[in-house]
């Protein structure tokens, strides 16, 4: 190697990470080698990994008789050691925990990363009974052992890039090389190198730039926490996506049915879990209708309510000033601004708040003639059935066509709700996640996934992946009598 002006290199760092008072550079002098210096952040590297792997090993040179020159990497016992041949990359290794070793003749780094990340803890958002009790953390090393537990395989790839120009964030694209589709694979790593912002700090800001040119507002790009869901997917022929810093691994292509059925249905039986599949299909048409079917049958479609009920229904709204639209719209609000406080409230009183609050703003709206009491059972009804679902960004969606039906049956009554429908049918199916349609597995119709989320078939009849997502259709596995 052409001989460096390490001086010249050291004023530079020291007038780049000027007022950053963990950059510490330490000069040691030996006969072999003159000056070295052991430069590294104290915040993102460990001083007893510097000392142990670097200071003492250099201290022993001078106690040497026979050291060969431009060895001092076979002097340094580093676990994992790079030749930085261009000195612009030396500020890359010093923020990533890497002490830099810089001599007359070379410049190495060795990697010496500070412990600084949380154990793995079960999952706090997506829980379950059964199954694995451990999820992801802010480590992408950690992560990638964890998915390497499941998938012992050397199929499992992992192609990294860096994104952000301030942050340098770690971007791993994951996938099982003969299960995955190479189309797909491509299409996510082109979409990525095409990201030019200041800072990655989560996958929420990958998924965000990702799906930012997509108008819906269902989400198409699924987020799990939990390393037995992402391994079940690569092994489906999906493509995660693992951010450094970021407890989330994305999961894509992403369809409809994947955010109403999670997969703690996995690990139940067959029957009882095809019920649950219906009631959540049910509860999700439930919870967006409901508000605008009432209005409708109350406003314009009064012949399909039986008489006595609807003499019940106008003696309850006797006397309250709102139009049934403005009274649902109000109380529907309320509720919102109610789940919204108690996701940022603590875990030990937040549910119980939110109770409270409900319970009071619902007696004192009816005691006050603001609202009808049938109308607080049918805002009640709507947020029980909407509570099945825990992914933000599906109820954001729910919130958004709730108000779609809600406009087009205070127009039109139950006509507007067929209209509502078929818009809604029109927009899902026109939605695409990674060039693939989302409300599959209906539209196109396929049987082999529609039994893996929408009907689930016996575990030793899952012999297939789906041709959308995989060429490689068959499983190889072992028949089970």
């Amino acid at each position: 190697m052409v001989k460096i002006m390490h001086e010249q290199i050291l004023k530079r760092l020291q007038k780049e990470f000027i007022k950053n008072p963990d950059f510490t550079v330490k000069k040691i002098t030996t006969h072999h080698f003159k000056d070295i210096y052991v430069i590294y952040l104290e915040s993102v590297s460990s001083s007893d990994k510097v000392n142990d792997y670097i200071l003492k090993h250099l201290t022993y040179i001078n106690n040497l008789k026979d050291v060969a020159k431009n060895d001092l990497e076979s002097i340094i016992p580093g676990p994992h050691t790079i030749i930085i041949e261009n000195p612009d990359e030396i500020e890359f290794y010093l923020t990533n925990g890497f002490t830099v070793v810089l001599s007359a003749k070379e410049i190495l780094a060795f990697e010496t990363k500070a412990d600084i990340n949380r154990s793995v803890s079960p999952p706090e958002v997506q829980k379950s009974i059964y199954g694995p009790k451990d999820s992801f953390t802010e480590n992408s090393q950690i992560n990638l052992g964890l998915l390497k537990r499941r998938l012992k395989s050397a199929t499992l790839k992992s192609e990294g890039i860096y994104l952000g120009r301030k942050t340098n964030t770690k971007i791993d694209i994951l996938y099982l090389d003969d299960i995955a589709d190479y189309h797909s694979v491509n299409l996510i790593k082109e979409k990525l190198q095409e990201i030019d912002v200041d800072g990655i700090i989560d996958s929420g800001n990958v998924a965000q730039i990702l799906t930012e040119k997509e108008k819906t507002p269902f989400p198409t790009i699924y987020a799990s926490e939990r390393p037995d869901e992402v391994a079940t997917s690569l092994l489906e022929g999906k493509i995660a996506i693992m951010v450094d810093t970021s407890p989330f691994i994305l999961i894509t292509p992403a369809f409809f049915g994947d955010f109403i059925n999670p997969i703690s249905d996995n690990y139940n039986r067959n029957v009882n879990v095809n019920f649950l599949k219906v009631l959540r299909f049910a509860s999700f048409f439930l919870t967006m209708v409901i508000p605008a079917f009432y209005i409708a049958m109350v406003n314009y479609n009064m012949e399909t309510i039986p008489t006595s009920l609807l003499v019940n229904f106008a003696s309850q709204r006797d006397g309250v000033p709102f139009p049934t639209i403005i009274e649902a719209i109000v109380m529907i609000t309320l509720c919102e601004i109610l789940r919204e406080s108690d996701l940022r409230f603590p875990n030990n009183y937040g549910s119980a708040i939110s109770i409270l609050g409900a319970l009071i703003l619902g007696e004192a709206a009816v005691s006050a003639g603001i609202v009808s009491p049938i109308m607080i059972i049918i805002i009640a009804f709507t947020f029980i059935t909407s509570l099945i679902f825990t992914d933000s960004e599906l109820i954001n969606a729910i919130r958004y066509f709730r108000l779609v039906f809600l406009v087009a049956a205070a127009l039109y009554g139950l006509y507007g709700i067929a209209l509502g429908l078929i818009y809604f049918l029109i927009h899902i199916t026109n939605v695409k996640t990674l060039q693939k349609p989302y409300f599959f597995p209906l539209a196109p119709f396929d049987l082999t996934y529609l039994h893996k989320k929408l009907f689930r078939n016996k575990f030793v009849d899952d012999t297939k992946r789906s041709k959308t997502l995989s060429n490689n259709i068959i499983k190889q596995r072992k028949e089970i009598s």
